[in-house]
């Protein structure tokens, strides 16, 4: 399975650990009045979707850079990636 990296163009899916959802860039805050259930759900809940899922891979037998990929968990098909740097900072930029 090759993943194609935004910088370094197709590299093997080995050379990447896997971490979950892209909804882990969202980290809930520590100060908000229901932080303690908000870190629960963030922690230890999980969805598993059969079909398209942008997932967060981290390269860590490359440059190290953390990946936001999109996936089919169906058939394993890789549709794209992006920079997880990039999706988080227009996630902040809309407000979400």
């Amino acid at each position: 399975m090759l993943i194609p990296h935004p910088i370094l163009g197709p590299r093997d899916a080995r050379e990447f650990s896997y971490l979950g959802d892209v909804r882990l860039i969202d980290r809930p805050s520590p100060d908000a009045p229901d932080a303690a259930d908000a870190f629960c759900d963030y922690v230890f809940l999980r969805d598993n979707p059969a079909g398209v899922h942008r997932e967060l891979w981290f390269h860590e037998q490359g440059d190290r850079s953390w990946l936001v990929v999109r996936r089919n968990t169906v058939t394993h098909e890789i549709l794209g990636a992006e920079l997880a740097r990039d999706v988080a900072l227009a996630r902040k930029r809309s407000g979400q």
